[in-house]
């Protein structure tokens, strides 16, 4: 049975307890957000069905890796725009990328 939007909405939960989300002062409920993005991925997953499971890993995988990016990205842009040093993660990994 593949996971429910509520099931993958309480597991964003549970990995934010570790790595919280700054939801700042955006107009909408968090909660809505996460169950937004959670039927949105499920979805996603669901027109997968037919994908091999190395198809289906390996595309979940580029979906991630470019959400990773787009939030990086973001990050260093807010900092910038506020006049704020990047942290030591990011500083980190922006260094590893000037040497290449």
């Amino acid at each position: 049975m593949p996971i429910q939007p509520h099931q993958l909405a309480a597991l964003m939960r549970e990995v934010e307890q570790e790595d919280p989300i700054d939801f700042a002062d955006l107009p909408f409920p968090e909660d809505a957000l996460r169950e937004l993005v959670a039927t949105h991925l499920c979805e996603m997953a669901g027109a997968m069905e037919n994908f091999s499971t190395e198809d289906r890993l390996m595309t979940l995988l580029a979906v991630s890796a470019k959400l990773v990016l787009e939030n990086l990205v973001l990050h260093v842009q807010l900092l910038r725009r506020h006049g704020l040093p990047v942290g030591d993660n990011v500083e980190a990994l922006l260094s590893r990328l000037r040497k290449s």
